[in-house]
């Protein structure tokens, strides 16, 4: 029987639509034509077609813009916005705008053109993370900048123009709305419960086990209750934290066990799909907070918003997260005997 589903944080209806339930091997993975290495801008020796970056962990010796790094991070060639200016903000008639200010970077996540997060050893996605805090320390130093979204498309499907394993990262002059509205609801819960949301909700998933991926001493990997999409997981750290910059070296390795191995089962169990990751954290001129919980969101692109979506704000998700969680479990148990 379908069912309703309330997200706890932002209040979001969502349908679990049981009756459309499928099996992983049912949804069709699509390949648009990919480039290769050949042409690829960010493979070793052609850092003269990027950019130049503004960190790199590499070899000793080995010059900057140079072959011999293992991660670098550049200025996007082709930046959503632009750091030259100071903010600016002005009326069109009844309309609001702001120049484009702000900031656009790729973390070009390893040298190799065809891995996988899921296939890296647990130090290179460390590596990774250890990236994204340091260019978020580093932006928090600009006064202009409000928030810095983190970001990771895979495969053409998901929005990546480019096959090279990479992300982005993003700060803005101001905090997006579906960042405000998880800050909104995450507050007005604290306020009524006084208790964060997100601690409620680890607290929820290791009681229940049933939508549960993956778990450490400090990390933890679920299926939400109310996913909006097909297989979506979370990942979050145990002990509450607003901020991800403030992120300790013990938390990053955990962190990166945990996150290779909830790639490493949805490569596995969905072949590899198209998917999107998203770092969501308090805004940068914000304090320490007892209601917001900084987080991972990691969507794979198995099924499509179409009108009844854009028109009522509900998502239909045909794969219950039950169901999707011990399948993705049931991989982890095969690796465990094979191994």
């Amino acid at each position: 029987m379908p069912e309703f589903r309330k997200d706890p944080v932002t209040g979001r209806w969502v349908i679990i639509a049981t009756e459309r339930a499928k099996r992983p091997a049912a949804f069709p993975v699509k390949r648009q034509p990919t480039h290769s290495n050949e042409e690829c801008p960010f493979c070793p020796r052609r850092e003269h077609m990027t950019p130049p970056e503004v960190l790199a962990y590499r070899q000793p010796g080995t010059d900057h813009n140079e072959a011999g790094w293992w991660l670098r991070v550049v200025p996007n060639k082709f930046p959503a916005l632009v750091s030259g200016e100071p903010v600016k903000r002005s009326g069109d008639g009844m309309y609001d705008r702001i120049n484009g200010m702000g900031m656009h970077e790729v973390v070009i996540e390893t040298p190799r053109h065809d891995e996988h997060v899921g296939d890296m050893e647990v130090k290179m996605v460390e590596e990774i993370i250890w990236a994204y805090r340091d260019r978020t320390v580093e932006m928090r130093k600009d006064p202009r900048l409000e928030y810095v979204m983190i970001f990771k498309n895979h495969l053409r499907e998901a929005g990546a123009s480019i096959d090279h394993p990479h992300s982005q990262i993003i700060a803005t002059p101001i905090v997006p709305k579906r960042v405000q509205e998880e800050i909104d609801g995450a507050q007005r819960y604290f306020d009524y419960k006084e208790r964060c949301v997100f601690c409620d909700m680890i607290d929820q998933e290791k009681k229940d086990q049933m939508r549960l991926v993956a778990e450490n001493e400090l990390f933890i990997a679920f299926l939400p209750y109310a996913s909006r999409f097909p297989f979506e997981c979370s990942i979050m750290p145990k002990e509450h934290t607003s901020f991800f910059h403030d992120i300790q070296k013990n938390e990053v390795t955990e962190f990166a066990k945990v996150l290779k191995e909830t790639m490493s089962r949805l490569k596995n169990v969905l072949d590899d799909p198209a998917f999107n990751w998203i770092l969501h954290t308090t805004p940068l001129r914000e304090t320490e907070n007892g209601y917001y919980h900084w987080h991972m969101e990691i969507i794979p692109k198995l099924s499509q918003p179409a009108g009844f979506e854009w028109g009522t704000g509900f998502y239909i998700n045909p794969f219950p997260p039950e169901d999707a969680a011990r399948i993705l479990k049931l991989d982890g148990a095969a690796e465990q005997a094979a191994g």
